[in-house]
């Protein structure tokens, strides 16, 4: 009796921490995107899938099985020993999955069977998740939009929002970026858009119909990571929260954030905004930072976000209210928070 099991993507996403899943598409598959928490093992690596998809176009599925398992054949020791290693190590069963949930899934689950353990395959593979995903966002729910000027802490507060238990998607976590010119600096490397939308449809998952969604008030690009649009054209008629804080601390709290990061860095993030700045601005900015002097490159950027702010993000012909926040009685500024948390 086989051992194999076909779970389709919302089987299997439902029960998804009782499973290791595991890619075993190519390298360029899996690093332009994947199932986010997913392991690498690819059964073809990228050459060789390239081959095998020139044989299928040039001479058909027989040959290109025939070839595919030629390239495969001698690996299927090294294989079986990966996958044993890793379901050992996490001390769970493997849930495999390739492009459409074909031959290369099923090479690794039939691997599996031969040792008498369970090889399970999502039907369908990676394409079955990508339309689960692009369904998944065009779910509505109530979004309620912190926003607020550069330094504001919106970020920060979106943590104590889920520390307390309320539905926060964080938006620059998923993308590694800060979402500003000096976003990118002392975070990991971004992911391509494709994965950055994996991962919001997982956390869109997670809230109920009803609950309301903080979200921080965002460009539609983060870096170089797009928010998807239908989740765009819900924040774009969401309630608004602005957060309001005093100029003198939001130029200490970046002060705090930015001050302590290498120097080259700071140089070329700030060259990049000349434009915006303005030449004198800009150069303003650069001899402050040549100086020492943070206190005023920073007041000098500002001049630029706070005017960005202005223009783009508030206010806009949508429900809106404004928090006073007190970062020196943070959880008083919350309670008050919350008190405008219908949307």
């Amino acid at each position: 009796m086989s051992l194999a099991k076909v779970l389709d993507i919302d089987g299997a996403l439902l029960h998804q921490s009782l499973y290791t899943w595991v890619d075993v598409r190519s390298e360029s598959e899996f690093a332009r995107a994947h199932i986010p928490g997913s392991v690498n093992i690819p059964i073809l690596n990228n050459e060789e899938r390239i081959s095998v998809g020139t044989t299928y176009k040039e001479k058909g599925r027989e040959m290109a099985v025939g070839i595919g398992l030629q390239l495969v054949g001698p690996r299927f020791n090294a294989l079986y020993q990966s996958f044993l290693l890793l379901e050992n190590t996490h001390g769970k069963p493997l849930l495999f999955y390739c492009w459409r949930g074909g031959l290369r899934s099923q090479i690794a689950a039939t691997l599996m069977q031969w040792s008498g353990r369970k090889g399970f395959v999502i039907q369908g593979g990676y394409k079955s998740f990508r339309q689960w995903v692009l369904e998944t966002l065009k779910l509505p729910k109530s979004i309620l939009l912190l926003s607020g000027s550069t330094g504001s802490g919106k970020t920060e507060i979106l943590h104590m929002l889920r520390e307390k238990g309320l539905s926060v998607l964080d938006l620059e976590g998923l993308a590694s970026h800060k979402g500003s010119a000096l976003g990118g600096i002392g975070m990991p490397a971004q992911p391509r858009s494709e994965l950055f939308e994996n991962s919001i449809a997982l956390e869109w998952a997670k809230f109920g119909s009803t609950a309301s969604v903080f979200i921080e008030n965002e460009s539609k690009l983060i870096g170089h990571c797009v928010i998807p649009e239908s989740l765009w054209l819900q924040m774009q008629s969401a309630k608004i929260i602005e957060i309001q804080v005093p100029k003198s601390t939001r130029i200490q709290r970046i002060l705090d954030e930015y001050s302590h990061l290498p120097l080259d860095q700071l140089q070329e993030r700030t060259a990049k905004l000349r434009k915006r700045l303005g030449g004198q601005n800009e150069q303003l900015a650069q001899q402050a930072l040549l100086d020492g002097n943070f206190t005023l490159w920073v007041t000098t950027l500002l001049v630029y976000y706070d005017k960005t702010y202005a223009h783009f993000y508030f206010p806009r012909n949508t429900p809106s209210d404004s928090v006073v926040w007190d970062w020196e009685q943070k959880e008083n500024s919350l309670l008050n928070l919350l008190k405008h948390k219908t949307p």
